[in-house]
């Protein structure tokens, strides 16, 4: 794991609590673990990493989104989106194949409600000319994908598929 991974990981679990966790899980449901760390610990924690790493670059900031999402942590997994929703502006239309990953295995419209809202929105809605394009073609194949996360996600865009 990269260092700033690694310490968004050991800051989420030390910001946590076996009440919050149990609570969540009773809330949110789903099959994710839960570490109990508040929505406030988990900003905290990403806006603390960017200034312990500063100088992320895109391939940065998308290698540790990845990362943080990839083990099934309610935590981590909205620390991704939280990452993203920070660095928005440097996402690229190719970045939708990631995101489309995400939004499959979200499992929970605590996660893929923000990530469609703060992140595929406005990275779509700054794209321009062929990339735009190109994007549309993405969400349109969303609308009518097996994956009821991917429709959800379309769904919010206001994406038909038609």
């Amino acid at each position: 794991m990269s260092a700033a991974g690694e310490f968004i990981d050991a800051t989420l679990q030390r910001e946590s609590t076996w009440e919050r966790a149990e609570a969540d899980r009773d809330r949110l449901g789903g099959s994710l673990t839960f570490y109990g760390a508040s929505v406030g610990a988990i900003r905290g924690t990403v806006r603390d990493a960017g200034r312990r790493y500063p100088g992320l670059d895109h391939d940065d900031i998308t290698a540790l989104s990845s990362e943080l999402w990839s083990q099934p942590v309610f935590e981590r997994r909205l620390a991704a989106v939280v990452l993203l929703q920070s660095h928005v502006r440097i996402l690229r239309a190719s970045d939708l194949t990631r995101i489309e990953g995400f939004l499959r295995n979200a499992q929970l419209p605590a996660l893929s409600d923000p990530l469609t809202a703060d992140v595929v929105r406005p990275l779509i809605d700054a794209l321009t000319g062929a990339a735009r394009g190109r994007a549309n073609i993405v969400l349109g194949r969303w609308a009518h994908d097996p994956s009821a996360g991917l429709r959800r996600a379309a769904g919010l865009l206001g994406v038909t598929g038609g």
